[in-house]
């Protein structure tokens, strides 16, 4: 879980992602909160608590939950978000699809299922969603319903072989790591996710949303010259799949 100013929301979180009788640690990561997240969530059984000293984004947080769940040994690593936007109740989905080796990576869609709206999803965001969802399908040659979930599945093998250092400590992160993994020719598996927009639920503002639309198009350009050989990122290179 990474963490910013959730400790309204953080408790039930977990306690939804504990009663799915699967998970055997959750790692909650806080970036400076100015909260009391860090206080909620070191009073949480089974739970892991890093706390960045200084706020490090979006980005620098999954990359530290990253690296603490591979340092704890899991096989298989969800991303949920401690706001409850995000029903942990698809945690045993995720779990099947990459535990009986059916996808290295799973994603939470609220595209899939054409709820997205009636959940709340403002009309903006929902366009430029279905926008650069469409670019980043058409110059990466992917057929993805959506790019720009939170809600992520990984099996531990995929994680080790990403470079995510080389992607930003920013939102478009969640971008890059989606690059990367199509960059890998790795396929990506979406589960259907119901969409809960609340006051309580974590989103960033509409001039933060135009930055990372810009650095997704940016994303997605690169990936297609790096296709044609035009250049060459460090984020591409990526370490080959075990035999």
């Amino acid at each position: 879980m990474p963490a910013y100013n959730a400790a309204d929301t953080l408790e039930r979180t977990w306690r939804e992602v504990m009663a799915q009788e699967i998970v055997d640690l959750v790692i909650v990561v806080d970036d400076a909160s100015h909260d009391e997240t860090v206080a909620v969530a070191r009073n949480l059984p089974q739970t892991l608590v890093h706390v960045h000293p200084a706020n490090r984004g979006y980005g620098g947080n999954q990359k530290t939950c990253y690296r603490l769940a591979l340092e704890a040994g899991a096989d298989i690593v969800v991303m949920v978000h401690p706001d409850y936007q995000y029903t942990p109740k698809l945690i045993p989905a995720f779990a099947a699809l990459i535990g009986n080796g059916l996808y290295p990576c799973a994603l939470g869609s609220r595209i899939l299922g054409g709820q997205a709206l009636h959940g709340g999803m403002p009309l903006w965001r929902y366009v430029s969603n279905r926008f650069l969802t469409a670019a980043g399908n058409a110059l990466m040659g992917s057929k993805l319903s959506e790019f720009h979930t939170g809600y992520r599945a990984f099996s531990r093998e995929l994680l080790e072989r990403l470079p995510l250092e080389e992607n930003s400590d920013d939102f478009v992160f969640d971008n890059q790591m989606i690059a990367q993994i199509l960059w890998a020719g790795e396929t990506v598996a979406e589960v259907s996710c119901p969409t809960r927009y609340a006051p309580d639920a974590s989103s960033i503002n509409f001039g933060r949303s135009v930055k990372y639309g810009l650095g997704c198009l940016a994303t997605a350009f690169s990936f297609r010259l790096a296709r044609l050989g035009l250049v060459a990122p460090r984020r591409f290179r990526i370490a080959p799949a075990k035999v």
